[in-house]
């Protein structure tokens, strides 16, 4: 008998199993099997878990029946080994008395993990690896961990083409226990660039046909080593859907049973290339025969065959025809299952099948099973925490009982992308409940809110001195909870009205504007409702000196009020604005040469009716399809008619010439150099109101109400190239002019074209029009002293091709490459569309939801502006707000 709670140092047995050991020879007995009753298990060493729950894992029960040396011990320290939790375990007797035997086990616990540190990959990339690998906190550190995540990591870099990563685990000992850190120093090297592809066996097709149909796997050109459009690299997965674009590529050209017999890839670590090799056998060219369709009875054969668009006889291309059939690549294409999705046809099913091959032609039967017609059943929303259930209700165009459409489906997804309040890109209609026998189909519109209010607030130096400002817009504002307390978080929202305050100033100048609309008057129909108002105020303001005269000053008060409402032919794509704004000029002794007068008033009541069709989808950030388009007339009332002014007169009292348009001497024989005013006399003066002190109360008189017309006109496209690679394309109109040339052309509301297309204030009215590649304003008209006066016409055409980078809900980046060219004319008469100033360049763009779009682009202009002869060269544009 042994003495309770001290071990005995001959033990009966001992078993034990160690890290270092092999569980084929870790148990050691020690003498002859005999029968026991276990008793009492205690657990020691080092470990964490409760001594139950050990004694429970190994399998350990308090009165069986154990022998010793047995199966029964084995078995339970087998079971803790598996757990992958110890780098330890023995079993030893404490005490036996009678027939019954206390055991001790003696753990030794593998260290748990305290904190990860990724060296070598950029911080979002180590983010991604911790991620994906599951490195958290509190995991057991094993061999196996260790081997699994150095395994993780070269196996992600290796299919994305970097085959000569280096991945050294180390673990440190931590202080705060039984704990280790870990730390991955990741070498990714540089990629595997595609030395040699080549191809055998193809006859019909180049090398060179071959290897632009693969789209990813690019060979390294000692011509080209940097490929701009499209690197060399060589990763397996693409790789392996670029020789399935291969197979494509022969049977667009009619060659069905083309196929690749064998393909190598060879690598060589000395120079981090891979070399392709490729066997192909293309197989004979084939036909288009009869093509036949069963089962259709809601279109006619006739029907079918103008959408299928293939004739007998035509060259085999079974790309093609996969795409007319159902094009998977496009959602919108005009195809028979499109046909039949968007006619209540949910259920039903088109199959091409070869049924008769003839030499080389191919006879077609086209299997349709229609199927019964599907209604929407119930429809839900989910994913909106914030915003009212009715914002979305009233944007679907899924409603109960009506015929189901694929194309109803998409133009909904893109109705909620365009409210932006959504992440367009995660807008999801979850088909459920498809009944055939019932006919109906349920759809649950799940959405993610993105953040609905932006913040303007910067600060910098500009035109002489510090301009701050201060913009704060919301997309999903609440009015009606203007004032309920509860409401506020932060601010009320949930309805999807827009409101938008800004604030803008400087030593010399402030303007502040709030607008607002609904784009669902009182809940019912699509009409929206908009209005501003808005103030500015500049002081006179010397740029050479710094001083302000605060004595003389322009003031602008602007209120505008609107209605929009969407049609219902020829589409509801349609929507037509009506406008009335108003805007008063007051200047106070504000000679600037701005105005032909300092001092008085001028009033601008205008009605504008828009006409617009808009159908971008489905990400209004990034549009991939659709257009925009939109005419708009912008109308005053011809006071001209009713004033009961002779224009004629008035215009003979104007001074016939106060300005030199050459050199001229003065009645004393001084010479008056170009632009100098001139009284009646023929004298040098001042200014303006010295040569011709009729002009200000004429030009009071004329300007008192302006009078005037404005034309424009402006298209959009967006075309999906390839992949993710998008074409804009954008031409754009404008005509300013007068119903009385007598009266004339007024100086305001005139156009002005070049640079970013930003304006920080305006003073006249005037639009700016964004001609990258020339300083801002610079393509406009000048007079015959090269003061810019604005043009009354013109026009512009753009391309841009863009790409994006993430559209995350967080961020969306994009870049962009851009032709444009444009002119701008100060009369009519004058207007040549052809004669036009040309740019190109590069840009980027950013749309966060809190800060609204940010861009940058890099222009060129060809061409020289009007009155200089220096070309627009390169120049730097900074874009804030506008989404371009």
């Amino acid at each position: 008998m042994f003495q309770k709670g001290i071990k005995t140092l001959f033990a009966l047995f001992v078993v034990s199993f160690s890290a270092t050991s092999n569980a084929q020879d870790s148990i050691s007995i020690t003498n002859a099997p005999k029968h026991y009753i276990l008793g009492d298990v205690e657990v020691s060493g080092k470990v964490n878990y409760n001594s139950h729950t050990v004694v429970t894992f190994a399998g350990l029960s308090k009165g069986q029946s154990i022998t010793i040396p047995g199966e029964e011990i084995s078995d339970a320290v087998k079971k803790l080994w598996k757990l992958g939790f110890f780098s330890d375990i023995n079993v030893y007797e404490k005490s036996i008395v009678g027939d019954t035997i206390n055991l001790e086990l003696n753990l030794n616990e593998l260290p748990r993990l305290n904190e990860v540190k990724v060296k070598g990959l950029r911080k979002g990339k180590a983010a991604s690896v911790l991620k994906e690998s599951k490195l958290i906190k509190g995991k057991i550190v094993n061999e196996n961990l260790i081997t699994t995540t150095r395994n993780y990591v070269l196996s992600k870099y290796k299919k994305d083409g970097f085959y000569n990563t280096k991945v050294n685990i180390n673990t440190i000992p931590d202080s705060t226990g039984n704990t280790v850190n870990m730390v991955l120093n990741v070498d990714r090297g540089s990629k595997v660039k595609v030395s040699k592809i080549q191809f055998h066996g193809n006859e019909h097709l180049t090398d060179a046909n071959l290897k632009k149909a693969m789209k990813e796997t690019k060979e390294r050109s000692p011509l080209n080593p940097m490929r701009i459009l499209k690197s060399s690299k060589f990763i397996k997965d693409k790789y392996q859907e670029d020789l399935g674009k291969i197979v494509e590529k022969y049977k667009e050209k009619g060659y069905r049973d083309a196929r690749i017999t064998m393909d190598t890839t060879i690598y060589n670590p000395k120079n981090n290339r891979i070399a392709i090799d490729m066997n192909i056998v293309e197989g004979r060219k084939y036909y288009f025969g009869d093509i036949r369709y069963l089962g259709n009875t809601v279109y006619t054969n006739a029907q079918l065959n103008r959408i299928l668009g293939i004739e007998k006889g035509e060259v085999y291309n079974g790309t093609l025809l996969e795409k007319r059939i159902a094009d998977k690549s496009n959602p919108d294409a005009y195809d028979i299952t499109n046909q039949y999705q968007n006619n209540g046809y949910l259920f039903s099913r088109i199959n091409p099948i070869e049924v008769r091959t003839a030499n080389d032609t191919i006879d077609f039967e086209i299997r349709i099973i229609e199927g019964p017609i599907a209604k929407f059943n119930n429809i839900t929303v989910s994913g909106n925490e914030k915003t009212h259930d009715h914002v979305i209700y009233r944007d679907l165009k899924t409603r109960p009982g009506q015929t189901w459409s694929k194309a109803t489906v998409m133009e909904t997804m893109r109705r909620l992308g365009q409210l932006q309040i959504f992440d367009a890109q995660a807008i999801n209609p979850d088909i459920k409940n498809a009944d055939p026998s019932s006919g109906t189909v349920d759809v649950e519109w799940q959405v993610v809110e993105k953040g609905s209010s932006q913040v303007e607030l910067q600060g910098g130096y500009g035109g002489g001195g510090f301009i701050g400002t201060l913009g704060l817009s919301f997309n999903n504002f609440s009015i009606r909870n203007l004032f309920n307390k509860d409401a506020y978080k932060p601010f009320p929202m949930g309805d999807g009205q827009k409101m938008a305050l800004r604030l803008q100033g400087s030593s010399y100048y402030q303007t502040y504007s709030l607008s607002f609309s609904e784009p669902w008057l009182g809940g019912k129909k699509p009409i929206s409702f908009y209005g501003s108002l808005a103030y500015s105020k500049q002081f006179l303001y010397n740029y050479n000196t710094r001083d302000v005269t605060r004595d003389q000053s322009f003031n602008i008060t602007t209120i505008s009020l609107g209605v929009g409402k969407q049609l219902a032919a020829p589409d509801d794509y349609f929507t037509l604005y009506n406008t009335v704004s108003f805007q008063y000029y007051d200047l106070n002794n504000y000679r600037t040469g701005l105005f032909t007068f300092g001092d008085g008033s001028s009033r601008n009541l205008t009605y504008t009716v828009e006409l617009k069709r808009d159908n971008r989808g489905m990400d209004p950030i990034f549009p991939t399809f659709g257009s925009e388009f939109s005419v708009s007339a912008k109308f005053t009332p011809p006071y001209s008619l009713f004033n009961k002014i002779d224009y004629a007169k008035l215009k003979d009292l104007e001074e016939y010439k106060i300005r030199t348009t050459e050199p001229m001497k003065a009645p004393n024989g001084a010479d008056i150099p170009v632009g100098s005013f001139l009284n009646a006399k023929g004298e040098p003066v001042d200014n303006y109101l010295d040569a011709a002190p009729n002009q200000e109360k004429i030009d009071q008189k004329k300007f008192n109400w302006l009078e005037y017309y404005k034309i424009k006109f402006k298209g959009d496209w967006y075309t999906t190239l390839y992949g993710k690679l998008v074409l804009r394309s954008v031409a754009e109109f404008g005509f300013l002019g007068a119903y009385n040339q007598n009266r004339g052309l007024v100086p305001f509301e005139r156009f002005y074209m070049g640079g970013d297309g930003m304006a920080n204030f305006s003073m006249d009215g005037r639009e700016i029009i964004q001609l990258r590649g020339y300083e801002n304003q610079t393509l406009t008209p000048v007079n015959e002293f090269g003061e810019s006066i604005g043009g009354t016409v013109y026009n512009k055409f753009s391309l841009e091709l863009r790409y994006p980078i993430t559209l995350k809900p967080s961020a969306s980046v994009f870049l962009l490459t851009f032709a444009e060219a444009g002119a701008n004319f100060d009369t009519f008469k004058n207007y040549n569309p052809f004669k036009m100033q040309r740019s190109a360049g590069l840009g980027v763009r950013v749309f966060m939801p809190m800060f609204g779009m940010l861009g940058f682009d890099y222009g060129y202009g060809f061409d020289a502006p009007p009155g200089t002869i220096q070309k627009g060269g390169w120049q730097p544009h900074f874009i804030l707000g506008q989404q371009f």
